[in-house]
């Protein structure tokens, strides 16, 4: 007797299962950013800060999927409610520096703090095969994703 069926049957509820935790990711972000009165673009544009320590304009739109225009009009905004500053590059008076202001990251990771000791909790759980089949599974799924981001900005060429 074949084992493919079971398979096939297994790798249509992980993609289904995949869809559905990537579903419940965005409606999360959407409620997490609206609770903090930012657009999910704002709280990406932070997420990235708050990870990166800083960043040019220029990596903020690229992260984002964001065209420059939209990134320039964000972090103006970002910086009048004080969440970043932006300074200019001392290498290259051009590009723009921006930075999450550290008294306001607390702020923004407040709304994960009770999701994360639930994952911690959940990852527990599982043996140290099970979590180095998770993290190249995530690693794998990233590098789709971004292969795929600039195959639709046009960056395959």
């Amino acid at each position: 007797m074949s084992h493919e069926p079971a398979r096939a049957s297994a790798i249509a509820d992980l993609m289904r299962a995949g869809r559905e935790m990537s579903r419940l990711s965005m409606v999360f972000r959407y409620a997490i950013a609206g609770r903090l009165g930012l657009t999910v673009s704002d709280l990406e544009c932070l997420d990235f800060l708050a990870d990166a320590g800083s960043a040019t304009a220029g990596q903020v739109a690229r992260r984002t999927n964001l065209t420059t225009g939209a990134v320039t009009s964000m972090l103006r905004r970002l910086q009048q409610a004080g969440y970043v500053t932006a300074e200019r590059d001392p290498a290259d008076r051009r590009r723009v520096i921006v930075t999450l202001r550290p008294e306001r990251a607390a702020e923004l990771e407040r709304p994960y703090e009770r999701f994360a000791e639930g994952t911690e909790r959940l990852v527990e759980g599982y043996s140290a095969e099970e979590v180095t089949l998770l993290v190249r599974h995530y690693d794998r799924m990233q590098a789709m994703y971004r292969a795929e981001l600039d195959r639709l900005r046009g960056d395959d060429t």
